[in-house]
């Protein structure tokens, strides 16, 4: 488990990114960003761009290291990518 603070985050967030990504952002609501979630799930609903989203930002919270990943999206609340 890593010691940096928010880092439990990201393998919930990733892993529903990918594997939820039908329902695009149920991983933004796991990082608190309910806005950027309903986004996403608006975007599903309107064209299906939310889903391809959701699952490049799985992808992408996964491959970040424990500390970059904190950093944007805990601390600095990356919206997107």
């Amino acid at each position: 488990m890593s010691s940096v603070p928010g880092a439990d985050k990201k393998i919930l967030a990733g892993v529903l990114g990918i594997v939820l990504s039908c329902f695009g952002g149920v991983h933004r609501f796991v990082l608190g960003d309910v806005v950027g979630g309903l986004i996403r799930l608006v975007l599903v609903l309107a064209c299906g761009i939310g889903s391809l989203i959701s699952l490049v930002e799985g992808i992408i919270y996964l491959t970040k290291s424990d500390e970059d990943f904190v950093k944007e999206y805990v601390e600095g609340r990356k919206a997107w990518f």
